[in-house]
């Protein structure tokens, strides 16, 4: 998928010697915000993904 439109956040999920960081990049307000997030948390990532995408495609996220 490719995204489209303008770029408001950049998300990085950092793997450090078995730790997890994810480093948010806010481009409207030039910040940059990091926090440590539990392997539980990574590993439920790909099915939050697919209900965000699943929100999207069946309208509720459009306007």
């Amino acid at each position: 998928m490719s995204p489209t439109g303008t770029p408001l956040y950049y998300a990085e999920l950092i793997e450090e010697g078995g730790a997890y960081k994810l480093v948010v990049t806010d481009r409207l307000r030039h910040t940059v915000r990091t926090a440590y997030v539990s392997t539980r948390a990574v590993e439920q990532l790909p099915a939050l993904l697919s209900k965000l995408d699943s929100l999207h495609s069946h309208g509720l996220r459009r306007r």
